[in-house]
C-alpha cells in the first residue's frame, strides 16, 4: 500500500507516476521510483517501530544554526517522516540549515560499524541504502531507553545540574545491536540471513553551540563497548549519508534528486601566506544551488546556495586508514546501479556487488566498502574518463549522474581492536558552510560533465572549512594544556616567509593551531543570557529580565567576569536576518591599547589590554581625578612614565557605554535596592524576586518598553547579553543568539486581566476577506513557507487559558474544533488562530459562520463571516 503522504510528495496524478515507472526507465521517473521506494520503505520502519517494545524516539538540536533531527538508533534525519519536537511541540525538520529556513539538506545519516569477529565478517547499521534493515536498537522505555539532556546555558530548558555538559545543548542516548528480532531488525536479503550483533552498546552525546564561530557544526560524541564475549578484530567506523537539499515546500524529485558529493581534503588558512588547513570532510550539496524559478539569475529564499558534511575529530588511534565512497542507488533497475569503483589488480581484485556496481548490499560488501581505503573522485567527476588513473570505465549515463543525482557516501576510518569489556571513543563533526554556490547562474554557464573542473573553480569552501576548523578546535583547544603534562599542542607561523627565522618578530606572531590531544569540548562564549519575560497589555509589550547569572558567571577560560552589557532585539518572524536592534545597555567602560616596540627596537604593534577599565579606575591608575581617556587616540596618544620608561596609552570605548539605567524608555531597573552579593545564603527575602520561576536577586531585575504596536500581530521579543571579548586569544566581544531566548508575544490584554474582568472573546479580521490581501500586508505567511490556501488565519483574542473553540455552518454543522490550554499566564494564552480549514482538511468556503468559546466560567457565542 503506498503511503498516503506520498500523495502530496508528487505534483499530477500519482497512480499515473507510478505506472510511468514501470513503463520506462527514462532520467526523470527513474528518480521519482528512487524516491517513491525510499518513502515505502521508511512507512515499513515506522510501522516496525509502531509495534515494538523498545522505541524509537525523535528529538532535535535547535540551538546553534543546524536544527538536526537525533533518534536514540543511530541515525540523524527523518526519513522524509514528520516528527513534533518534545520541546517546542513544531515539526521537527530532517537538517534544516541556516536556521528557521525551511531549506533541509539530509533524508537521513546513519552510523555503521564493521568488524571480523572469529571467522565471521559482520556490520552493524543504524540504515542502509534498502531501508530494509536497523539493527541499533535502544533498551526498551522502562529501562531509560530516551533521551538526556543537558546544558551550560543557566537558562536553557536542558539545564540540569546532576548532568555535566559540554555543550549549550547536550543531547545524550545509548542503543545497542544485540537484537535479532527480524521483526525488529529485519532480514538482510542479501546474506539470507537473519542479524548478527558484533555485542556492541553506544553511548552517544551530541552537542550543539549558539556561538557566532560555532554555530554551524553539531558534534557526535561516541563511546563504543563491546559487550560481547569475543574480541572484534579490525573495526572500522562509518558515518552514512543520502543527502537531499531542497526547501520544505518543494515536494518534488527534480529538487530532491540533483545533488552531488565530494571530499575535501585542505584548504587555504583565512591567514594566507600559504598556510593550509588540513579539515577532510565528505560532502554534498544541490548541484547548482536552486536559483529562483522567476529569475534564474537570483537566488530566492528556496535557494539551496549551502554545503553540509562530516569530518572524523577524533579516532581511537592517530594512524588509521580512511574512505570516502559514494555511489548511486537504483531500485527499480540494478544495472543503473553505479559507484566509483577501482580496477582489478593482482594485489586487489576486483570485487563483485552481485548486479550492483555502486551499493554494498550485505554485511561482506558493506565491510569491504568501509575497510577498502579508497578514495573514490567526486561525483561531478563522473563522465571523465580515469581508466588511466585505475578506475572503472565511466557509466553510460555518465553525464546524467555527473550532472546532479540521488547519491549517498559512506566515510570510513579504521582499523582498530576492541576487546570484551572494553571502550573506545570516536568523535564527528555534522558541519555546514554557508555560500558554497556564489553565483546562481555559475552551473548554468560553466557546468560541463566532461570538464567539471571550470565549474568547481566556482565553488566556495571557505566558511565550510572555517567552521570544520573550528569544529576542531571546539574539540582540542589549541595552546590548552589539558592534562597538564606540559605539552600545548603545536604552533605555526602564516606570515611573509623574509620573517619566518627564529629570534624574530615571526616567532613572536606564531599561532597555535593544534591542541594537546585531549578533548575538552568547549569553547569561549558569552555569559549565560538572562532570563526574560515578556507582559503584554494593548499595543505594548514590557520585556522583564534577570540577569543575576549574566553579570556574575566567569569565563570558562580566563575565569573572569566578562559581562558588558544586553542588547533587546524584535522581529516579525524567526529568521535571524529579521532581528533589529531596539536598544541596549553596556558598562561605562574603555579598552587601553599600549604600543610593544618589536624586538631589535624596528616597528611594533599597538596591543589591546585583555580587560578593559573603568573611568574610576583609569583616573587612580593615572592619578588624575580629571583623567579623560577619550582625549588620548592613535595619532595623539597618552605619555606614561613607568619604571621601564615612557609608555604610549591610547583609549577607545568598549561598546557604546550606554549606561544610563535610569531613563524608562531605555533598559531601565525595576527595583532601587542594594546588591545582596553572589553568596546566595546570605540573600533574604527582601533581596530576591520569583517571577521567573527561580529565587533571583532583585538588584539583576531589568526592564524595557516597547510600545506603539499593532496588536493584532506577533512579535518576537529577545534580550541577548555579550561580553567585551579576548584580545589575547584573538576573539572579539561574543553575545548570545536572540533565536534561543526569544519570546513570541502579541501586544493584546494578558489573559489574568481578561479572567479577572471577565472580557468578551472578540475575532478579527471579521469579515475575512480573499481580497484583502493580508499575507502580502505582513498579517499571515510573512516567511512564505506556506501555499496561500493553507496560510490564511483568523483570530480569536481576549481567551481564558483553558477553553475550546468550536466554529459551526448555519446549519449547525461542526466545521472545526480548537482545543486552547496555557498553564498560567504563558505567551499567547489569551490569543488563537483558525486556519479556515475545516475538520475534514478541506478549505472553509464563503459564507457565515458561528463560533463558540466554552470555558469553565461562561459559554460565549459570536459570528464570522468568509468572503472569497
Amino acid at each position: 500500500m503506498i503511503p498516503s503522504r506520498v500523495l502530496k510528495d508528487f505534483t499530477g496524478v500519482l497512480a499515473l507516476s507510478v505506472l510511468a515507472v514501470f513503463a520506462t526507465c527514462s532520467t526523470v521517473q527513474g528518480r521519482e521510483y528512487n524516491l517513491l521506494y525510499k518513502l515505502q520503505a521508511s512507512e515499513r520502519l515506522r510501522s516496525i517501530q509502531a509495534a515494538a517494545d523498545p522505541v524509537v524516539m525523535n528529538t532535535a538540536h535547535g540551538r546553534g544554526n543546524i536544527q538536526l533531527a537525533i533518534a536514540n538508533n543511530g541515525t540523524f534525519g527523518t526519513h522524509g517522516e514528520t516528527f513534533v519536537d518534545p520541546f517546542t511541540g513544531e515539526e521537527i525538520p530532517s537538517c534544516e540549515y541556516p536556521r528557521n529556513s525551511d531549506i533541509t539538506y539530509l533524508w537521513v545519516g546513519a552510523f555503521w560499524i564493521g568488524a571480523i569477529v572469529n571467522r565471521d565478517t559482520l556490520v552493524s547499521c543504524g540504515a542502509e541504502d534498502m531501508y530494509e534493515t536497523q539493527e541499533f536498537w535502544p533498551e526498551v522505555p522502562e529501562l531509560g531507553g530516551g533521551f538526556k539532556y543537558g546544558s551550560i546555558d543557566y537558562s536553557s530548558l536542558f539545564y540540569n545540574p546532576n548532568i555535566k555538559a559540554n555543550s549549550e545543548e547536550d543531547i545524550i542516548c545509548e542503543y545497542y545491536d544485540t537484537l535479532t528480532d527480524p521483526g525488529l531488525v529485519g532480514r538482510d536479503a542479501t546474506d539470507n540471513r537473519g542479524h548478527r550483533p558484533l555485542g556492541l552498546k553506544i553511548n552517544q552525546r551530541s552537542m550543539a553551540w549558539s556561538y557566532d564561530y560555532a554555530d554551524d557544526f553539531i558534534m557526535f560524541d561516541y563511546a563504543i563497548q563491546n559487550i560481547g564475549q569475543e574480541r572484534l578484530r579490525k573495526v572500522y567506523i562509518g558515518i552514512w549519508v543520502d543527502g537531499d537539499a531542497f526547501h520544505m515546500t518543494r515536494k518534488d524529485p527534480q529538487w530532491w534528486t540533483d545533488d552531488m558529493s565530494g571530499f575535501l581534503w585542505t584548504h587555504p588558512a583565512p591567514e594566507g601566506y600559504d598556510c593550509v588547513d588540513t579539515v577532510m570532510i565528505a560532502y554534498h550539496g544541490d548541484n547548482d544551488g536552486d536559483p529562483s524559478e522567476d529569475d534564474a539569475t537570483k537566488w530566492d529564499f528556496m535557494s539551496t546556495p549551502s554545503v553540509l558534511g562530516a569530518r572524523v575529530v577524533r579516532t581511537p588511534a592517530d594512524s588509521l586508514a580512511y574512505s570516502y565512497n559514494w555511489w548511486i542507488t537504483d531500485y527499480n533497475y540494478p544495472s543503473r546501479d553505479f559507484g566509483p569503483r577501482r580496477q582489478s589488480t593482482p594485489e586487489d581484485p576486483y570485487r563483485y556487488f552481485g548486479s550492483r556496481m555502486g551499493t554494498p548490499e550485505g554485511d561482506a560488501n558493506k565491510y569491504y566498502v568501509m575497510s577498502h581505503r579508497e578514495f573514490d573522485y567526486n561525483l561531478m567527476w563522473t563522465a571523465v574518463d580515469q581508466t588511466a588513473d585505475g578506475w572503472m570505465p565511466p557509466p553510460v549515463n555518465a553525464a546524467e549522474y555527473a550532472s546532479g543525482w540521488d547519491c549517498r557516501y559512506l566515510l570510513s576510518c579504521g582499523p582498530f581492536d576492541i576487546d570484551p569489556g572494553q571502550s573506545l571513543p570516536i568523535t564527528l563533526a555534522w558541519l555546514g558552510g554557508e555560500n558554497f554556490h556564489q553565483n546562481p547562474t555559475d552551473f548554468a554557464d560553466l557546468f560541463n560533465p566532461y570538464h567539471p573542473e571550470y565549474y568547481y573553480q566556482s565553488l566556495d569552501f571557505s566558511n565550510f572549512a572555517l567552521n570544520a576548523r573550528w569544529a576542531s578546535w571546539i574539540y582540542d583547544n589549541p595552546g590548552v594544556d589539558t592534562d597538564g603534562d606540559g605539552y600545548r599542542g603545536e604552533k605555526r607561523y602564516c606570515g611573509p616567509a623574509s620573517q619566518a627565522t627564529k629570534g624574530s618578530s615571526a616567532e613572536d606572531d606564531s599561532t597555535w593551531y593544534k591542541g594537546d590531544g585531549v578533548p575538552d569540548f568547549r569553547g569561549a562564549g558569552p555569559p549565560p543570557a538572562p532570563f526574560i519575560r515578556v507582559i503584554p497589555s494593548i499595543g505594548k509589550l514590557t520585556v522583564r529580565f534577570n540577569g543575576f547569572f549574566s553579570e556574575t558567571t566567569p569565563d570558562i577560560f580566563t575565569q573572569i567576569v566578562d559581562f558588558e552589557g544586553y542588547r533587546v532585539y524584535a522581529a516579525l518572524d524567526d529568521r535571524p536576518s529579521s532581528f533589529m536592534l531596539l536598544t541596549s545597555y553596556d558598562l561605562p567602560n574603555y579598552s587601553r591599547l599600549a604600543w610593544q616596540t618589536a624586538e631589535g627596537g624596528s616597528g611594533g604593534k599597538w596591543k589591546r589590554d585583555e580587560v578593559p577599565y573603568s573611568l574610576e579606575k583609569l583616573r587612580e591608575l593615572y592619578d588624575d581625578p580629571e583623567f579623560r581617556p577619550l582625549q588620548y587616540t592613535r595619532i595623539s596618544p597618552y605619555r606614561y612614565e613607568s619604571e621601564s620608561g615612557t609608555e604610549l596609552h591610547y583609549f577607545e570605548k568598549q561598546d557604546f557605554n550606554q549606561s544610563d539605567l535610569e531613563n524608562p524608555v531605555l533598559i531601565h531597573k525595576v527595583f532601587d535596592v542594594p546588591n545582596p552579593g553572589t553568596d546566595s545564603t546570605l540573600w533574604t527575602e527582601d533581596d530576591v524576586y520569583y517571577e521567573h520561576g527561580r529565587r533571583l536577586p532583585k538588584y539583576y531585575e531589568y526592564e524595557y518598553v516597547f510600545d506603539n504596536l499593532l496588536p493584532a500581530i506577533p512579535y518576537y521579543v529577545a534580550v541577548t547579553v555579550f561580553d567585551f571579548g579576548s584580545p589575547n586569544s584573538g576573539l572579539s566581544s561574543l553575545e548570545t543568539n536572540p533565536l534561543n531566548s526569544n519570546v513570541l508575544e502579541y501586544p493584546q490584554t494578558p489573559t489574568d486581566v481578561v479572567e479577572k474582568k471577565g472580557l468578551d472573546v472578540y475575532v478579527y479580521p471579521n469579515p475575512y476577506r480573499l481580497d484583502a490581501n493580508y499575507a502580502e500586508r505582513g498579517f499571515e505567511n510573512r516567511d512564505q513557507s506556506m501555499a496561500p490556501e493553507r496560510a490564511r488565519l483568523i483570530h480569536f483574542s481576549n481567551l481564558p487559558r483553558n477553553c475550546r473553540i468550536s466554529i459551526y455552518s448555519l446549519d449547525g454543522d461542526l466545521i472545526r474544533e480548537l482545543e486552547h490550554h496555557h498553564v498560567n499566564t504563558d505567551p499567547g494564552s489569551m490569543h488563537a488562530t483558525w486556519d479556515l480549514i475545516t475538520r475534514n482538511a478541506q478549505a472553509a468556503v464563503s459564507g457565515l459562520y458561528y463560533w463558540v468559546v466554552e470555558s469553565d466560567s461562561r459559554t460565549q457565542i459570536g459570528k464570522l463571516v468568509i468572503i472569497k
